[in-house]
């Protein structure tokens, strides 16, 4: 996924520590380089790590809670009410755990999330040895870890000092939504990030009814609302961007806004289809997100992800070419990084880049045969085909199995906080 997105066959990567020494044909490879770990995958595909640009990871734990519903009703009557009664530091490190043995096993190297208590994400993280954007949430109205705005606003400030120079892990401030948030919290936000040079997360014109609800209340959509009260002036991730017209598309590119497309939501809430060949056409980097787990999405896997997101292109369009595999595979990788300014660092497989790795095996009956590898990647390849990951240099799976964290005291956690949950709803009812 290189400028020339070149693909080698019988290629190699060497690596020490955690950057790429060189990419290239592997005899060219093993004549220069004699490494003190070989590893060999004859029948495989090697590719960068896939980056998830939206998430809620510790969400995990409510996987399934309430599936089927409205985004307002979901949120209103179900999501919020459940993690008023089960949201604690604990239930975030877990769930946290919970979601990156899920990633890691799928292929992802790199993640975006939007939650609370972001320094116990951060420590799961850490453990399993993911890279994450992590943003700490502001809302407007009393949450988990914080009473307040100000309260999360403080709470951020902390987190952007604990981690200052992480190299996994970069901080953000996450202000959950337009319709969630005043202009003065929106603001304080912005000026918390450029004080720290961190990103920005939020979720931008998700619903047709958060869309009208806006513009009913501000006189203007919520995309120009933002870019008027200069939230969008820095490093700015904003998930779904649904209902925009070209008007707010032209702001989001003049503005550099990334955007973070998560069509399983989108589709599973029918909150509509993005128009992301609209905003590709327009400059903006589009990747890909799974969002959460607990009713937009069950799951966090990448790789079906960027399958859906080419098939709901093609079919809203009823143009089979518009979003072709190659693309899909781009917005995974090289368009992740460039929305999370990491362009430099992730997204492609090039000498002075991390080694954040993964391959995939395509000796599998769902593999085969397999004539374009953008092709298999992309509508062909499931979880279950990648066997091994490396993140920052480290292996963080091999052999499909995980490295530094271990599934079944994970797994069992998981299932100690289902009946947690089933007895919170209970008690609700």
């Amino acid at each position: 996924m290189d400028a020339q997105r070149r693909v080698l066959a019988d290629g190699a990567v060497a690596f020490e520590g955690s950057k790429i020494l060189a990419v290239g044909p592997r005899l060219e490879i093993e004549r220069e380089f004699k490494g003190a770990r070989r590893i060999q995958k004859p029948n495989s595909i090697l590719i960068p790590g896939l980056i998830n640009t939206h998430a809620h990871i510790p969400m995990s734990l409510l996987r399934g809670i309430a599936d089927d519903k409205r985004l307002q009703d979901w949120l209103e009557n179900y999501i919020f009410p459940a993690e008023a009664r089960n949201v604690s530091k604990e239930f975030c490190y877990w769930g946290t755990l919970l979601g990156c043995l899920e990633m890691m096993l799928s292929g992802t190297t790199t993640y975006t999330d939007m939650y609370y208590f972001e320094e116990e994400v951060a420590r799961a993280t850490k453990q399993a040895g993911l890279r994450g954007v992590l943003g700490q949430s502001v809302i407007g109205f009393p949450v988990a870890d914080a009473k307040t705005p100000a309260d999360a606003l403080i709470r951020t400030e902390a987190f952007f000092k604990q981690f200052a120079r992480d190299p996994l892990i970069t901080p953000a401030v996450a202000p959950h939504a337009l319709y969630t948030n005043s202009k003065e919290t929106l603001q304080a936000c912005r000026k918390l990030a450029d004080r720290y040079q961190k990103p920005l997360v939020i979720h931008v014109s998700e619903t047709k009814r958060e869309n009208e609800e806006m513009i009913a209340k501000y006189g203007k959509s919520p995309v120009q609302t933002l870019a008027e009260w200069g939230i969008f002036d820095g490093l700015t991730i904003a998930a779904h961007v649904i209902w925009v017209d070209d008007r707010d598309i032209a702001t989001l590119a003049r503005k550099k806004v990334g955007i973070a497309h998560c069509p399983t939501s989108n589709m599973k809430l029918a909150s509509g289809v993005a128009p992301i060949i609209k905003q590709l056409a327009a400059g903006l980097h589009v990747g890909v997100g799974t969002d959460g787990p607990a009713g937009s999405n069950n799951d966090f896997h990448l790789i079906e992800e960027m399958d859906l997101a080419a098939k709901l292109a093609k079919v809203t369009a009823m143009d089979p070419e518009v979003l072709p595999a190659k693309t899909a595979l781009e917005m995974a990788t090289v368009h992740g990084a460039a929305i999370l300014g990491m362009s430099d660092k992730l997204g492609s497989l090039e000498a002075g880049k991390l080694a954040d790795i993964v391959l995939l095996k395509t000796d599998s009956a769902n593999m085969l045969p397999s004539f374009d590898p953008y092709s298999t990647i992309v509508y062909a390849a499931k979880a279950a085909d990648v066997t091994d990951v490396f993140v920052h240099g480290e292996p963080v799976v091999r052999d499909g199995k995980p490295v530094k964290i271990q599934a079944t005291p994970i797994l069992a956690q998981a299932r100690k906080y289902q009946q947690q949950v089933l007895l919170s709803i209970s008690k609700k009812q």
